[in-house]
């Protein structure tokens, strides 16, 4: 299973940087930094699940957003994006958002593996 993670970078990547130094393991996940992952068009979820089975999206949590809203613009964007492949007859839990902040270097592992084991049912 290929799956890409997009990861805040202010809050979520001190996570993921955390559960590296810890040696927290997880399944195999393209990481990509975003400077905030409001800024996550519907459009490229779409287009990133053309090359990929499932998509992680690592944000901070609502009201701890360095810029102010981009959380909650990344919600927004994610409850969107799952309509739309519902509509397309996709399984909309091909796509995940989960609140990460500095201090909670297991809840990137948690979420990708909890992907692998959805697209894994989806598959059997």
């Amino acid at each position: 299973m290929r799956i890409v993670a997009f990861v805040c970078n202010w809050c979520a990547r001190a996570g993921v940087e955390l559960a590296a130094y810890e040696r927290i393991g997880y399944p195999d996940v393209g990481l990509i930094y975003v400077n905030c992952t409001g800024r996550i068009d519907v459009q490229l979820i779409l287009q990133t699940l053309e090359k990929v089975d499932g998509v992680v999206i690592c944000a901070c949590h609502l009201g701890d957003d360095h810029y102010g809203s981009g959380n909650y613009k990344t919600l927004k964007k994610v409850l969107l994006t799952k309509k739309i492949l519902a509509q397309l007859g996709i399984n909309p839990e091909r796509v995940c958002l989960e609140w990460i902040s500095s201090t909670e270097a297991e809840k990137l592992g948690e979420a990708v593996k909890k992907m692998k084991e959805t697209l894994e049912e989806m598959t059997s």
